[in-house]
């Protein structure tokens, strides 16, 4: 009996003989109630007396033959139906094996196990599919945590051994703490706070924990204020910064002034980052239907096709052997994305491939009126 309770096999063959056993019993009490009139009447009516023992004795031989064709039929059915349920059984739980296998090595952290094609029918190929997105999602945050780690240990390595090595020589006496040291020592400490601020930025923006002061602000005027911060820094490595801003249209958006301007920060901070001397950003703006589009657009490096799925994941850079401080601390995009995102709005990255520079575009949605 508990084999028949806790095995698929079981159970199957069980609901089988019930709905067996019940036909079978409904048809035997149909053909108790209706066939034997029937037959009498045909008897009769082919000239048979109504009383005579001869009639009797025909339709004794009608019931005792109904009874063993239904008891044959219910016999041949059972064994019918256990040949099926093996069959049936053995082929899904082949399949659930595998499901199962490949689930417990998932659980063990094996994240590249898949699971091949059952060909058990829609349901199970459609569980499989489903199976292996889910493994290969998981195995995509795995090898994002593990360079993350990665990253944020070399990140946090460089800080620290400048302020080890200094301390200790201060500690020796082979060096003072002069107006050089203590800018040394400022700066590392400096570059460990904003990391740690970028860190607590970007998770409290993707856990929806970051708070908006949104109010109206006309898009010119965010831009330009952006852009009048920045502008020295282009102006001192000689890069043009060009904006072509729409101002004979309303363009109004519900933001949060500060942490739109980090975003734009970021953004122009990045394109000066990457593109030469002699170089330029431009800045546009243009409405989209009920959306502001924001366009930042540079004459720099550019991006591979393979480095644009990932320029928004935290710590990710482009060319790993660019030089650290150069290149910041690869968490400005990431927090980009999650002010936009809690803004309403999405962010994309496009370039032709290196050497042909970058495009960040922005969407908003504008003010209701």
């Amino acid at each position: 009996m508990r084999w028949l309770r806790e095995t698929l096999a079981g159970r199957l063959l069980l609901g089988q003989t019930l709905v067996l056993v019940a036909s079978f019993l409904t048809a035997g009490l149909i053909a108790s109630m209706v066939g034997p009139q029937i037959f009498h009447v045909h008897l009769v009516q082919s000239g048979h007396p109504a009383n005579s023992s001869e009639l009797g004795h025909i339709e004794l031989a009608y019931r005792q033959a109904s009874a063993l064709v239904l008891g044959v039929a219910l016999v041949t059915s059972l064994v019918c139906a256990i040949l099926v349920t093996w069959l049936v059984s053995r082929h899904l739980r082949r399949s659930m094996d595998e499901l199962t296998d490949a689930a417990r090595e998932l659980s063990r952290g094996h994240y590249s196990r898949r699971v091949p094609a059952v060909g058990r029918g829609g349901e199970l190929d459609t569980f499989a599919a489903a199976f292996n997105s889910m493994a290969a999602r998981l195995e995509d945050v795995e090898a994002t945590r593990r360079r993350l780690l990665s990253d944020l240990a070399h990140e946090l390595r460089t800080p620290i051994a400048t302020l080890s090595a200094y301390h200790e020589g201060l500690f020796d006496g082979v060096s003072e703490l002069d107006d050089d040291t203590r800018a040394v020592l400022t700066a590392q400490t400096d570059r460990l706070t904003r990391l740690a601020r970028d860190i607590d930025d970007v998770s409290r923006a993707e856990e929806g924990r970051l708070r908006l002061d949104r109010q109206p602000h006309q898009v010119a005027g965010l831009i330009a204020t952006s852009v009048d911060s920045i502008r020295p820094r282009y102006h001192d490595k000689g890069v043009a910064l060009i904006t072509d801003v729409t101002t004979d249209i309303d363009l109004t958006v519900d933001v949060d002034e500060t942490r739109l301007g980090q975003v734009l920060g970021n953004l122009l901070t990045n394109a000066l980052r990457h593109t030469p001397p002699g170089g330029s950003v431009t800045i546009t703006t243009r409405p989209a239907s009920d959306e502001v589009a924001v366009t930042i657009t540079d004459t720099g490096e550019g991006l591979l096709a393979s480095q644009l799925p990932h320029v928004f994941e935290r710590f990710y850079r482009g060319d790993t052997a660019r030089d650290r401080d150069r290149s910041g601390s690869g968490i400005g995009l990431t927090i980009s994305k999650a002010i936009i995102d809690a803004h309403g709005g999405t962010i994309t990255a496009h370039s032709d491939g290196q050497g042909q520079g970058a495009t960040f575009e922005i969407l908003l949605p504008l003010s209701r009126p």
